[in-house]
């Protein structure tokens, strides 16, 4: 399988995932035109994506799902409630009922010779989700927007490959920066995002044999650094000195397409 991020952060997120012979997108909130970009830089074509995965309905994670799906036909899945927040959505433009696919938590389903599950997530939206995918003996761990994470969450992504992993920001930037208090509060809230030490202690918890590449994303432009977020993530996560064994561990980047990963 293949994984690159398109883009990752708060203003906007889009992952890829494939095999040879089976694309997807994971979000698409940013343009058309930058979504064709990264995945040109995939050798990927807009023409080549089967389908476009949404985790919820806030708009980092869903503008471009119009111009997209509607361009090249590309049928979109989600869960019922977060389907009736997108058809809300005055901004997409005109939205087909026909290219929704509702989807349920843990029933996983196939698209092409990928095998997605679907698992619940806390947080503020209607009925938020991420994906795991399976291919061939490899395996994909997504989790990003959620402010906490549980047993469940923990045996969903549990003997991945690869896991791509919120780490949204730094309590003590976002608690001494410019953010009014209420928003502060969702964000740290359980239903808001992970901070670094977080997503370093579900790194540790996910550590095994095949875990060979984590990918920090959803970084919070005010409240956290790339730097930051990585040394505090490896420190949480391998506290003893790096062996041989240990995953890679590196930053999306925000506004620009990865390198693609093979697993």
């Amino acid at each position: 399988m293949y994984f690159g991020t398109i883009a990752s952060g708060s203003s906007g997120n889009c992952l890829y995932v494939g095999t040879d012979t089976t694309h997807v997108l994971v979000d698409a909130g940013v343009s058309c035109k930058k979504i064709l970009a990264g995945l040109s830089s995939f050798g990927v074509d807009g023409r080549d994506i089967q389908a476009i995965l949404v985790t919820h309905e806030h708009s980092d994670h869903i503008s471009g799902i119009g111009v997209l799906s509607r361009k090249f036909h590309i049928p979109v899945y989600a869960t019922c409630k977060t389907v009736g927040e997108i058809h809300k959505c005055r901004s997409l433009g005109d939205l087909s009922k026909s290219s929704f696919f509702a989807i349920e938590p843990d029933r996983p389903f196939n698209i092409g010779d990928i095998r997605v599950e679907a698992f619940s997530i806390p947080h503020d939206a209607a009925d938020p989700v991420s994906y795991t995918f399976e291919s061939e003996g490899a395996k994909i761990g997504i989790a990003t927007d959620l402010g906490c994470y549980d047993d469940m969450i923990v045996h969903s992504l549990e003997n991945s490959d690869l896991l791509y992993l919120e780490a949204n920001h730094d309590i003590r930037m976002l608690q001494a920066g410019p953010y009014p208090y209420p928003l502060k509060q969702r964000i740290l809230g359980s239903r808001g995002h992970l901070c670094n030490e977080m997503a370093g202690k579900l790194v540790a918890l996910l550590r095994n044999k095949h875990l060979k590449h984590v990918i920090l994303g959803h970084l919070s432009k005010e409240n956290n650094y790339p730097d930051l977020a990585l040394q505090t993530v490896l420190l949480e996560a391998f506290s003893e000195p790096a062996k041989e064994d240990q995953p890679e561990v590196f930053v999306a980047p925000r506004d620009e397409a990865s390198a693609l990963v093979t697993i």
